[in-house]
């Protein structure tokens, strides 16, 4: 199939755009420098075709999945750098991608099933303490036992009911 005559497609009909350049001696752009990315977008165009999503792949789909995915990648590396400079180190490593993305409410919901290799666990009892502060309890972890769990001041309810009779 031909693309000669069908405009819009790069090649030949490139040097139509009325920038002033020839047709013989315009210089072929990839379609990532055309859009401004870094992402290979035939790369992912070729990954669409291959993979069989679809019968058909539009030329502005591997443009648009190419610019979602560079962006979804910088903002995880800002926010891992982010973390590895509180850490007081110069290298990312999981670790540091990890706490990024569970730091993050739209990450953490976005990659709630991922496992991150080497990533560690996510520190979560500063948000278990803050939660018992919240609501007055003084127990232990499972909330069971002593003054603040459910069990220790179950008499009084009985007695709120006797007094109504």
């Amino acid at each position: 199939m031909s693309t000669a005559g069908k405009g819009g497609k790069g090649g030949k009909s490139a040097g139509k755009s009325g920038r002033g350049k020839s047709k013989s001696g315009g210089k072929s752009m990839s379609r990532s420098s055309r859009a401004g990315l870094q992402f290979s977008v035939s790369r992912i165009g070729r990954y669409l075709k291959q993979g069989r999503y679809a019968a058909r792949v539009g030329s502005a789909a591997p443009v648009y999945l190419a610019a979602v995915l560079e962006y979804l990648a910088a903002e995880v590396l800002e926010l891992a750098g982010n973390a590895c400079r509180e850490n007081k180190k110069s290298r990312i490593n999981p670790r540091h991608m990890q706490l990024a993305v569970f730091q993050d409410d739209e990450l953490r919901k976005l990659l709630r099933d991922c496992t991150i290799a080497e990533g560690g666990v996510i520190p979560t009892a500063a948000a278990r303490d803050d939660e018992e502060v919240k609501a007055g309890g003084k127990g232990g972890k499972t909330g069971k036992g002593g003054k603040g769990g459910k069990g220790g001041k179950g008499g009084k309810s009985g007695k709120v009911h006797d007094d109504m009779e």
